[in-house]
Formats: structure tokens, sequence, C-alpha cells
């Protein structure tokens, strides 16, 4: 079975709050924006007013590579929105700006049913979509991936 690419009509669009502003418009430009502590220099996501390993307050959105590695997945086969028809890939990805940092996304341009497609720790690039004003970030195996 070929995965169904859910296109962005059918989804469900995120509404950005100042916090997640940055995450949400910044893949206009094409860059992923992930919280980052000028105290201790971690990122963090989700974003928040205080960084969650030495409670700083002076945190903002920094560009990352748009890089990262599948840290876990499952493929979605269960019809649970009318809009949003399975199979689809959800999984999280482990930025490679800091490992412990994580993106819960889709990967895109894989067919989840095909063997061996899909596997934890393949390497992964972000690519963005625009839903009505908002640039979801999503993620499609890189060239070492097929490697």
């Amino acid at each position: 079975m070929t995965a169904t690419y859910v296109k962005p009509e059918q989804r469900l669009v995120p509404r950005p709050t100042p916090e997640t502003e940055a995450f949400w418009t910044q893949g206009r430009d094409g860059v992923l924006m992930i919280y980052k502590c000028a105290s201790c220099g971690h990122f963090f996501h989700p974003p928040a007013p205080t960084c969650w390993r030495c409670q700083s307050t002076d945190v903002s959105p920094q560009p990352t590579s748009g890089r990262g590695t599948v840290g876990s997945y499952t493929i979605n086969r269960q019809q649970w929105l009318p809009n949003m028809p399975p199979p689809y890939v959800i999984a999280v990805v482990e930025l490679d700006d800091e490992p412990d940092t994580r993106v819960m996304s889709n990967i895109i341009g894989v067919d989840p049913d095909e063997p061996g497609a899909l596997r934890i720790g393949m390497p992964v690039e972000v690519v963005f979509e625009e839903w009505d004003g908002v640039f979801v970030p999503l993620f499609r195996p890189t060239t070492e991936a097929a490697q």
C-alpha cells in the first residue's frame, strides 16, 4: 500500500502564540527556530519562557541546522480524523544541534509499507509546508539516509 499524503488543506492549522511564533513562521525562510538558553547554551523544545535546565529566563528562538535523526516513530494506520487518512508517519526527531532536543513531526518522502524505508537513527532534514500562513516543519530522509 502506498502512503497517503495528507494535503495541507486537510490538516488542522496550528495557531502561533507569542512564544511559538518563530517556530511556526521562520520556515518561510527555510529556518527551523528552536529556543535556546543564553545562560547555559542549550536548545530546548517546546518553546517556554524559562529554560528547564537552569531556570534562566534569558531564552529566545535561535536558528538550527534543521538536520537530525529519527529517534522513534510510529506508522499511524487508524482513521482518527476524517481529514487525515492513514497511513502516515509520526516521528520524534532528535536534532543534530543538540541530540536531547527533540521535535515531533511527520516523516514524508517514504513509503511506510516498504520494508526498511524507515529506521531508528535515519538521518533526516527539515522541509517546510505553508498552511494558511503557518510554515509547518516536516522531515524527509537526507541523501545519506539512502546509502
